[in-house]
């Protein structure tokens, strides 16, 4: 018995050992229209955080593909949440989600949500939530609407 016990002990401290210090386990960011957005309140859903940039052409490039997939999708099993960082000012920002016909929620980017979500060195960066709100992939540079298919058509299997 205590042999067990040693040994499920030992599988504990290497699990622990093993955990990802940066990988955060849930967040609540609040959109530029003021609604709350919380991980957990989207189980059963793929998420979708796009950290992106007015001034950055990968994330101009990756925008339609997001907006057609959450068009699409956002009734059934996808949530797109858009957080803008380095921006002038909100009017920029709203010009610019207004000119790109941006139908995902959009947060101004802080400190506050990369303490939550994960810091990224590139912009664009995405990171991936399953279903049950695991974050299971973190993608730098440009997303397509086929990279995030193929991803939800293999988790689901």
């Amino acid at each position: 018995m205590k042999r067990i016990v040693f040994i499920l002990i030992l599988l504990v401290i290497s699990q622990l050992a093993l955990a990802d210090p940066g990988v955060k386990t849930g967040f609540m960011l609040k959109d530029m229209n003021g609604v709350q957005h919380q991980l957990s309140h989207y189980k059963g859903k793929w998420v979708l955080v796009n950290y992106w940039a007015t001034w950055c052409p990968p994330c101009l490039e990756e925008v339609p593909d997001l907006v057609n997939l959450y068009d699409y999708r956002k009734q059934k099993d996808l949530m797109v949440l858009g957080v803008v960082f380095d921006y002038k000012d909100v009017k920029e920002v709203k010009e610019y989600v207004d000119d790109m016909l941006m139908s995902y929620p959009i947060v101004l980017g802080d400190d506050s949500v990369t303490e939550q979500v994960g810091t990224a060195e590139v912009l664009p960066t995405t990171f991936i939530y399953n279903p049950q709100g695991v974050l299971v992939k973190i993608k730098r540079g440009i997303v397509t609407k086929e990279f995030i298919e193929k991803i939800i058509a293999t988790g689901k299997k």
